[in-house]
């Protein structure tokens, strides 16, 4: 598979290659700019497959494919906020957050070698992408769950959550007393749902609160333990690869 890496910070650019070797493919070309991008694909047969940041040292990627036209299907990697993401993933095989997650790229990858025959007529709308990064539309958040309690309704107020997690197949908040409630959301559809300013996905398992932080420890292989006021029953740990933008995230 003939793959390059479009990204303007280096060590991100590396990082993903080491990644993606270990599913067996090699990323040998990673551009940082938009120039020099320009001048690669002036020159060299276009790969098959683009991972592509947005945000490049001078200006958004996009200027790269309004001066040539595109032959490779593209995975973003972004850190956008969700509002953006339903216009990538109208205009690309997939997305990635950053920082992004080992399972999350193999899955990204598999989809893409799926969809391998249809990704030749892929058509970028790279205006509609711009539109969305650049007017984003108010966006309203969960304020609330509804929750069944035997042949009862359960308020929870969005306030009242210490963490989300996922156990056994199922999604579970727990609150600041210290009851946990079944859910019929996912964690994927928690993350587009919750204020992304009060909840953080620091893990594959958890959603946690920043009001709920009561303390955070530096825990083993670069990592950070969480220590919250009443969820006891696992450890919530920010995976390494989410610590420098969880940091970022506490401000």
């Amino acid at each position: 598979m003939n793959v390059i890496i479009i990204e303007d910070e280096k060590p991100a650019a590396r990082l993903l290659q080491r990644k993606l070797q270990k599913l067996n493919i090699e990323a040998q070309t990673m551009l940082h700019s938009v120039e020099e991008s320009l001048e690669w694909f002036n020159n060299n047969p276009h790969p098959e497959l683009i991972f592509l940041d947005i945000q490049l040292s001078d200006g958004l990627s996009f200027e790269i494919f309004e001066n040539i036209p595109i032959k490779s299907a593209v995975i973003f990697t972004t850190a956008y906020d969700e509002y953006a993401l339903r216009a990538f993933k109208l205009n690309s095989i997939d997305y990635l957050l950053k920082p992004i997650d080992e399972d999350d790229l193999e899955a990204a990858v598999n989809k893409y070698k799926n969809l391998q025959p249809q990704t030749q007529n892929l058509s970028l709308d790279f205006d509609q992408i711009r539109q969305m990064l650049t007017n984003p539309s108010e966006k309203s958040y969960k304020k609330r769950f509804t929750v069944k309690m035997g042949q009862h309704l359960k308020m929870i107020n969005i306030e009242d959550a210490e963490c989300f997690y996922s156990e056994n197949k199922g999604t579970y908040i727990h609150t600041v007393d210290g009851r946990d409630y079944l859910l019929e959301n996912t964690l994927e559809q928690l993350e587009n749902e919750l204020d992304p300013s009060k909840f953080y996905r620091v893990s594959r398992k958890f959603i946690v609160s920043i009001n709920a932080i009561k303390d955070i420890v530096v825990y083993t292989n670069s990592r950070l333990k969480i220590i919250l006021p009443t969820y006891k029953e696992d450890e919530v740990i920010v995976s390494r690869e989410r610590v420098n933008d969880f940091r970022n995230w506490l401000g």
